[in-house]
């Protein structure tokens, strides 16, 4: 099969809208037909993301979009990623480095020097491959974000590629929002958007048929696929994560919901688990009893200790300790597990030390250099094998490290206490390895003979998805978009 086209920019009408999956569902179907094929992202805002083949950090949504088309990730799909340190501010890297620590409003004069870093991670994209498939951010529409707009319409216009949009039917308002998405957008903008994609779609196709004889009347414009709501899928979610996991196993799980968390895809395979119930618990929310809490990831490790003293949560630790509950704190968490968390330079924030929870025997103080790495060894617990990343800054040291919990290429990481009730560590994705998962549940109290392969079923998912998406992708050819 030939490729229908050089370069195909997805735009949502909303964010959340399926850009993700509609891009991921093109590189596998490309994929399938024996096109070379890669995603893209200019820009992305997201706490979640993962480590690529050339030690830099990307979205998580543009590592599973690789995966889909069969690619290793790599920095050049997403060159440009923010990541939220708080309501204004955000960490900016560049070509899967840190550049620098910017306000909104210093980002927003920035992004000139950005634009010169897409594009030049686009054109070296189109040196490889037969065909890109982009990923815009948030919502074409969004007029105050117009001006050196690198993101959405700003990027298509500069590379003279077709836009196709997506829109949300399962949130309600799908006309309004494609029209409302239209007027928004310059003449130049609405020339180059050749089609719609309504996605998330349920229940009887016929009664959905006026309403898109009226839009494509209205806008001059073809609906080109009516993609259904697809139950059950295993995928990378960047930034969306559910409170609750109600009505799986006897296991409970519990992980603070913290406001900068980071990485909430390390518990998928705990999603996935049929024994476990996991529960994210947020602002407010009262803590219930469990025979696992895990401390997550954070984007800013001092603020969000601040939320878990606000919230109860030494109390609620202290208390699940004394029951002879299990606890494991991943990267931030497992800092915030020590004595003291310092950030001298100010890399999250002001500069200043913090009291931590105090349960393992160790300080840590954050550094400049952020440490990126995909990583492979053992529970030093178990007969396990385990994979992950590290994805962090800051330098961790005490006692407590001498009774590590992994051993990476020969090497002692994280931390278990002499009681063996708590478990620290760095690495990222600990629970997808099947080993690792079964290793660290049964570690925390849990016996089960079940085995989780996330893996297995994120290819289940993305061959699901394509198989939905042919309609799109066989429209997409009857444009002949390379014309």
């Amino acid at each position: 099969m030939s490729a229908p086209f050089s370069t195909l920019m997805v735009q949502g009408c909303t964010s959340d809208a399926g850009k993700t999956t509609v891009v991921a569902a093109l590189c596998r179907l490309l994929l399938r037909g024996g096109v070379k094929v890669a995603p893209f992202k200019p820009q992305n805002m997201a706490l979640n993301s993962a480590v690529t083949s050339d030690g830099g950090e990307i979205g998580r949504a543009q590592a599973l979009q690789a995966i889909a088309a069969g690619l290793a990730p790599h920095t050049d799909m997403n060159p440009v990623l923010l990541k939220p340190s708080s309501d204004t501010g955000a960490q900016v890297i560049i070509h899967g480095k840190v550049r620098a620590e910017m306000n909104a409003r210093d980002y927003h004069q920035y992004k000139t020097v950005a634009m010169g870093a897409v594009l030049e991670s686009y054109g070296r994209l189109q040196e490889q491959y037969q065909a890109i498939v982009v990923e815009g951010a948030g919502s074409p529409a969004e007029i105050n974000l117009r001006e050196r707009d690198i993101a959405n319409m700003g990027f298509a216009e500069a590379v003279d590629c077709p836009v196709i949009l997506v829109a949300d039917i399962d949130r309600g308002g799908v006309f309004a929002h494609i029209v409302g998405t239209l007027a928004c957008l310059s003449e130049s903008e609405r020339k180059r958007t050749v089609g719609f994609v309504i996605n998330r779609f349920r229940g009887d196709i016929a009664l959905l048929e006026p309403g898109l004889k009226w839009l494509e009347e209205q806008t001059g414009k073809p609906v080109l696929a009516v993609l259904p709501y697809l139950h059950g899928l295993f995928l990378d979610a960047e930034d969306a994560v559910e409170s609750t996991q109600a009505g799986r196993g006897a296991f409970r799980v519990v992980v603070p919901l913290l406001p900068h968390m980071s990485n909430h895809t390390d518990f998928d395979a705990l999603r996935a688990h049929p024994e476990v119930d996991l529960q994210f618990i947020k602002h407010g929310r009262a803590i219930p009893d469990a025979d696992l809490i895990i401390l997550p990831g954070s984007k800013n490790t001092r603020g969000d200790l601040e939320w878990l003293v606000s919230q109860g949560w030494p109390d609620k630790l202290a208390r699940h300790l004394r029951y002879g509950g299990k606890v494991i704190g991943v990267c931030g968490g497992f800092q915030m597990l020590g004595k003291s968390v310092a950030d001298p330079h100010g890399i999250e924030g002001a500069a200043g030390d913090s009291s931590a929870l105090g349960l393992l025997d160790m300080t840590t103080e954050l550094t400049r250099e952020k440490r990126l790495v995909q990583v492979g060894g053992v529970c030093d617990f178990a007969d396990a094998a385990v994979t992950g990343y590290e994805i962090h800054m800051g330098e961790s040291r005490g006692a407590a490290l001498a009774r590590p919990a992994f051993r990476i290429d020969g090497r002692p990481e994280g931390a278990r206490s002499d009681d063996d009730q708590i478990l620290g560590t760095y690495l990222h994705g600990l629970f997808d390895a099947p080993q690792a998962c079964a290793a660290l549940l049964a570690w925390a109290g849990l016996k089960s003979e079940v085995v989780v392969d996330t893996g297995c079923l994120r290819e289940a998912s993305l061959e699901r998805l394509a198989d939905a998406t042919v309609p799109l992708l066989d429209a997409l050819k009857r444009l002949k978009l390379r014309d």
